[in-house]
């Protein structure tokens, strides 16, 4: 493999995992947030559509790249900027706009393979599940913290004794005297 395919697989390989990465956040939306249950075949649609507008991306990309190359041919003055291509850098362009759009390919093939959709389906679900078992393990191990545990707590300690005087005692007291209030009325 040389340096083109390299950084096409390269290319891939992050817009798979930002494809995988919404198809996970519509799992959590449709699963947690709407009180659906999974269904992989549901989310094949949100993997296609992921890897679509990926690959729109890439072949924009490729486009501007080829236009850059065009415009850059012929100019042998000092660049002014980081993105002032000159004649030198044409190559380096088609290489680039070459590369784009084999991302582009690579997606779209991908897009009409049912067995690279499914695969992407189950890494996403595989990843809101480690996000929902990561978020549960971190709430019950705060929650089930001993004070000797925690290395925080004399730090916190005096905010939480304000809080329990300012807020929870005086609700409490509140309740009490509305308690007290409701049975004299109905004595």
């Amino acid at each position: 493999m040389g340096r083109t395919a390299d950084a096409i697989a390269e290319g891939v390989a992050i817009a798979t995992a930002a494809a995988r990465l919404t198809v996970k956040n519509q799992i959590l939306v449709g699963t947690i947030a709407q009180g659906g249950v999974f269904d992989a075949a549901q989310y094949l649609d949100d993997a296609r559509a992921a890897l679509l507008a990926m690959a729109d991306e890439s072949e924009q990309a490729a486009v501007m790249v080829k236009d850059l190359r065009r415009r850059a041919r012929g100019r042998h003055s000092d660049p002014a900027g980081t993105h002032d291509y000159r004649d030198r850098d044409v190559r380096n362009l088609r290489r680039r706009a070459k590369q784009s759009a084999g991302v582009a390919d690579k997606l779209r093939a991908m897009v009409e393979s049912p067995e690279q959709l499914g695969a992407l389906v189950e890494g996403a679900r595989e990843a809101a599940w480690h996000d929902v078992r990561s978020n549960l393990d971190r709430r019950l191990h705060v929650e089930g913290m001993r004070p000797d545990e925690d290395p925080d707590y004399a730090v916190m300690r005096e905010a939480r004794m304000q809080a329990l005087r300012l807020v929870d005692l005086q609700a409490l007291s509140s309740e009490q005297r509305a308690r007290k209030k409701r049975a004299g009325n109905t004595a």
